[in-house]
């Protein structure tokens, strides 16, 4: 398995410019950009596909280039010397630092939010804020910027150091998908505002917190591609954040999902539309920060109907790897219209009516602290197996072997007849992969059965 790797300043792209389609650089290294490249090198418009920097999987189904997603100089001075004509941008870091409005100014088209529109995620006190005056559906919150104040908060609002402290406590800016804690005491609620605010375990996140009061339901993402006029809402899924089997454990970035849930039906699909997504359209445009790219709500369905926990401005991962297996649309011709405006000039893709699920194999110890370097084994066996896809995240190419070189190491992506079907084939295909310390959750999509 070859690395397929195209130097920073070659004119790699030189052939695919004399043949007819388009050449697209996707910024970033996880396995939704292992699923972007995959999906848009599968489109007839397509003639060449980089990503930047890549894994291991990326190098197979297309050429990786050896940039790292945060340098923004290194992206531009490759997409003019290669004559890029697209770039997708996949994570959340580069899209709240700018990396779009850098590309747009340089004439370049580029999918994903201005910085100030990804501010929507890089900042939950902006997303909250706007969320209230929007009179958007989301749990109730006080924002703090030192730890003494939100201590005394919880100190005062519950004074019985044994009773009950229904709270979720946040950092305000990124931590990749870390600095979310849920709690149910007291004690509980002062680590976790000591870990943010007192400690910094997530560095300048921590600058500002959230508390809010903790929505009792089941999860449910809803992904919508948005050119800032038209919505284009993409089949619920279901995410699986907490690290162990039952939602226990730590917080993580995604230890699988499932497409479609049962839980999201068409009436609900339908009031998440009307209350939550056209409305924050509404209300970015009005702020002056239109929003074009992928809008993803992470909900909870409450008794009371859907209220968010959080907006994203990218695709989810792990979502996107069952979302694309799912789709039977052009990804490119799609993206292509929200650059240019015209998103409601465009069919909406069809969807295959079989469910599809992705496991994500780990790292031992993550999300804490783990060992990189680890050779993995059985790709091409799990490979061979039917309607599997197996997603790249955390892996390198080294010396002709693959490598764990993250926390989230694959993306076990299977479609089936039902759920059931789904969650045996890659459970299949999960077997067949090792390596020293691998592991991963049993119960991904259970919660559908």
């Amino acid at each position: 398995m070859p690395q397929d790797t195209a130097s920073p300043s070659s004119a790699a792209a030189s052939t695919a410019n004399d043949a007819p389609g388009k050449t697209v650089l996707i910024v970033g290294n996880g396995g939704r950009e292992h699923a972007l490249a995959w999906k848009i090198a599968a489109s007839p418009r397509a003639a060449k596909v980089f990503v930047a920097p890549g894994n291991a999987g990326t190098a197979v189904d297309a050429t990786n280039v050896p940039i790292e997603a945060s340098d923004k100089e290194g992206i531009l001075r490759f997409v003019k010397e290669n004559q890029v004509d697209l770039v997708v941008v996949g994570p959340e870091a580069p899209l709240v630092a700018g990396l779009v409005d850098d590309l747009q100014a340089a004439g370049i088209r580029a999918f994903g939010p201005s910085a100030a529109a990804a501010e929507l995620e890089g900042s939950k006190v902006f997303c909250k804020n706007l969320l209230r005056s929007a009179n958007i559906p989301t749990a109730d919150y006080q924002t703090f910027r030192t730890a003494s104040d939100a201590s005394r908060f919880i100190k005062d609002r519950y004074p019985d150091a044994n009773q009950a402290v229904p709270v979720v406590v946040k950092a305000d800016g990124l931590a990749a998908g870390k600095g979310v804690i849920v709690c149910a005491t007291r004690s509980e609620a002062l680590d976790a505002i000591n870990r943010i605010a007192g400690v910094r375990e997530f560095g300048e996140a921590g600058n500002t917190l959230i508390i809010e009061e903790r929505l009792e339901g089941q999860e449910a993402s809803v992904l919508a591609i948005t050119d800032g006029e038209t919505i284009l809402t993409l089949p619920a899924a279901q995410d699986h954040k907490p690290a162990y089997d039952g939602d226990t454990g730590p917080n993580t970035g995604g230890m699988g999902a499932y497409c479609p849930t049962p839980l999201v039906d068409a009436e609900m699909m339908a009031k998440v539309e009307r209350d939550i997504l056209v409305p924050v359209v509404h209300a970015m445009k009005r702020s002056r920060r239109p929003f074009r790219g992928v809008l993803y709500a992470g909900l909870m369905l409450t008794s009371a109907g859907p209220k968010v926990l959080e907006f994203n401005v990218r695709f989810g991962d792990p979502e996107c790897q069952p979302l694309l297996m799912r789709m039977q649309g052009d990804l490119l011709e799609i993206i292509e219209a929200v650059t240019e405006g015209r998103l409601g000039e465009v069919e909406p893709p069809g969807w295959d009516e079989r469910p599809s699920i992705c496991v994500v194999m780990a790292s031992e110890g993550y999300p804490g602290d783990y060992e990189k370097g680890r050779e993995i084994k059985g790709l091409e066996r799990a490979a061979e197996l039917p309607e599997v896809k197996v997603f790249h995240a955390g892996t390198q190419q080294v010396g002709g072997k693959v490598i764990n070189s993250g926390g989230r190491v694959l993306g076990v992506t299977a479609i089936g007849n039902s759920i059931s079907a789904a969650k045996l084939q890659a459970y299949k295909a999960v077997r067949e992969i090792r390596w020293p310390g691998a592991w991963c959750r049993k119960d991904i999509s259970d919660k559908a059965l």
